[in-house]
C-alpha cells in the first residue's frame, strides 16, 4: 500500500516561502511519478507540479510557473514543493500525490493534505 505523508504547511506572509515534503513508502518510490495538486475553498482540486521518476522532467501549472519548484531525493523517498514569492491567491490544501504506473503521470495515490495559508 502506498503510504503519502505531506508536512511543512503553515501560515505565511504574502511574497515570503514555503517548503513542503512529501515522504513516500510502500514501495519502490524511483520508479513512478510524483505531484503536488491543491484545493482551495469552494474550488476544485486543481494540479500544481509534477516530476518523472528521475527527477529530470517536471511541469508546472502557469500560475505557479516561476515561483514554485519541485524535486525530489529518491534516496530517501521525498519528494518537495519549494514555494516562493506566495501570494494570498495560493492560500490552499497541498496534496502530494503518487503515479500508479510506471513511466506515466496516472495520479492514484494521495496524501492527507497540509494546509497552507498566504496572509496578504
Amino acid at each position: 500500500q502506498v503510504l503519502l505523508v505531506e508536512s511543512g504547511g503553515g501560515l505565511v506572509q504574502a511574497g515570503g516561502s514555503l517548503r513542503l515534503s512529501c515522504a513516500a513508502s510502500g514501495r519502490t518510490f524511483s520508479n513512478y511519478a510524483m505531484g503536488w495538486f491543491r484545493q482551495a475553498p469552494g474550488k476544485e482540486r486543481e494540479f500544481v507540479a509534477r516530476i518523472n521518476w528521475s527527477g529530470v522532467a517536471t511541469d508546472y501549472a502557469d500560475s505557479v510557473k516561476g515561483r514554485f519548484t519541485i524535486f525530489r531525493d529518491n534516496a530517501n523517498n521525498m519528494v518537495y514543493l519549494q514555494m516562493n514569492s506566495l501570494k494570498s491567491e495560493d492560500t490552499a490544501v497541498y496534496y502530494c500525490a503518487a503515479a500508479r504506473s510506471r513511466l506515466a503521470y496516472d495520479f492514484a495515490y494521495w496524501g492527507q493534505g497540509t494546509q497552507v495559508i498566504v496572509s496578504s
